[in-house]
């Protein structure tokens, strides 16, 4: 694993996010209860951020059209549901994948994230 620095731990306290930029890559920074997670900020179904993404029984939800993604690995939970009758037409224009989501610790009081080869 290359562990690479992302933020200072004290810039990311229980409840909050961030969106950091990680050899070029948009990471979203989670501090969920004391977890923190890291995802792509961009939602794969069109592209759009995921910053204000609302967090839902362990899935972050993506603002626009609603797809969900469980937080730890990614997995779809349900796939561009909105807006209604037009979500699932919009849904089609791109097939079901996970949102991106990387290994995250904290040492020596930084947040570093692997985002693999």
């Amino acid at each position: 694993m290359v562990w690479t620095k992302a933020l200072a731990q004290s810039e990311l306290p229980p409840g909050s996010r961030q969106v950091v930029k990680v050899n070029q890559q948009a990471i979203l920074l989670l501090n969920e209860a004391g977890t923190i997670h890291a995802v792509s900020n961009q939602c794969p179904h069109l592209k759009l951020p995921m910053k204000s993404g609302k967090i839902k029984d362990g899935a972050i939800v993506c603002p626009f059209h609603r797809s969900a993604f469980d937080l730890c690995s990614g997995a779809v939970k349900e796939w561009s549901p909105f807006p209604p009758v037009v979500g699932s037409l919009m849904g089609k224009m791109s097939a079901e994948k996970p949102l991106p989501v990387f290994p995250v610790r904290v040492e020596n009081g930084e947040v570093q994230v692997d985002l693999g080869a």
